[in-house]
């Protein structure tokens, strides 16, 4: 008789299939292979996915999605920390673009997509406005510090803060991310929990069990460590595509925030499907506040080690289409209920960001 494996075979064997893409780049099987590495490179993602939904189904809500967060920003910091470290003064802008991408595609494209597929199709969906207030108000004070303050300050010329001001925005971003984990993981954790939904079999589904919950784990981690070293390897191709169609070098940052994010996107999706927003925006909201709170800590940490010149301070559209993200999440979500029409606002704001990259 036959062992019912604990999880999915497809699931075990991409990240494994990755891995040894990877490694078979030493062959230099020429560009094709850049098709393979992204082949592998979603099938990881897929992988993380699935595994990072059985860990929080096993821990519950915030943790898993806390945990899934923390995962993908650790994701995030390595690639924007490698590439600075090997692309020298080039990349100053890097973390500033990736960022800022990254927030603007949870803002407006993940959660507005999440709004869009939930409200199409239960017309509408309730959250605990307590929570997402909460992770609203940090998120606000932490992009404008980080973000837009640099802009305005006098101690430097250009959207640059001297060093000891990088050193105490980063001690303030760590401070507001802190205390936000703290109220949704101990002091206000049912800010944070979803609804109970009759109709969702997963809602009430039993726990997938520690020792399959422990394998997810793993192999949750060697999904996301691929996902890193594919996304480092495939950098250079994604630049060189970038530059031969012409467009902005910002692009590149938002490649790289959008293949960072992708699973985070997707699991958000899949749970704005069945009912789940609160479960969508602890994803959404949570990754965006980890990525910058998390970010710009350790991107100042490599600026004042290698003495590497940062750039923070977006531009004046960049500002402006940020805080119209921010302005329309906030209205969007102010009532505990949304429908279709808060997602497609969120979607074109989208749909404007990428365009004004492309064509500024």
């Amino acid at each position: 008789m036959k062992q019912k494996l604990p999880l999915p075979l497809w699931t075990i064997a991409a990240p494994i299939l990755a891995w040894v893409a990877y490694f078979g780049m030493s062959l230099d099987l020429g560009n094709l292979y850049a098709i393979i590495l992204a082949a592998a490179l979603i099938g990881g993602v897929l992988a993380a996915v699935h595994h990072a939904e059985v860990v929080a189904h096993q821990v519950g809500e915030p943790y898993g999605t806390l945990l899934l967060a923390l995962a993908i920003t650790v994701i995030e910091v390595a690639l924007i920390v490698s590439l600075m470290l090997t692309g020298g003064p080039e990349t100053a802008a890097l973390a500033r673009d990736t960022v800022l991408a990254a927030v603007m595609i949870i803002l407006t494209g993940i959660i507005g997509m999440c709004l869009l597929v939930g409200g199409a199709r239960f017309k509408e969906q309730v959250f605990s406005l307590q929570g997402v207030s909460a992770a609203l108000v940090t998120l606000t004070a932490i992009m404008v510090l980080t973000l837009i303050l640099p802009n305005y300050t006098t101690s430097r010329q250009g959207p640059e803060y001297s060093p000891i001001q990088l050193g105490f925005v980063a001690i303030i971003s760590l401070v507001l991310y802190g205390t936000f984990v703290l109220v949704q993981a101990v002091r206000h954790r049912d800010f944070f929990l979803p609804p109970e939904a009759d109709g969702d079999e997963d809602v009430h589904a039993d726990p997938p069990g520690k020792k399959v919950a422990l394998l997810s784990t793993l192999l949750l981690l060697v999904c996301l460590g691929i996902v890193v070293l594919l996304a480092k390897a495939l950098a250079p191709d994604i630049e060189n595509a970038v530059l031969n169609a012409g467009a902005p070098k910002s692009l590149v940052g938002v490649i790289i925030a959008a293949v960072v994010l992708l699973p985070e996107g997707l699991a958000a999706y899949r749970a704005a499907r069945k009912n789940r927003l609160q479960t969508s925006l602890n994803l959404a909201l949570g990754s965006a506040l980890a990525s910058i709170g998390l970010t710009i800590p350790a991107v100042a940490i490599v600026s004042m080690v290698t003495g590497m010149t940062i750039t923070l301070g977006i531009d004046m559209k960049s500002t402006v289409l940020l805080l119209l993200s921010q302005f329309t999440i906030m209205l969007s979500l102010a009532t505990g209920r949304t429908n279709i029409l808060q997602g497609v606002v969120l979607l074109v704001i989208f749909a404007v960001y990428l365009f004004t990259i492309i064509a500024p």
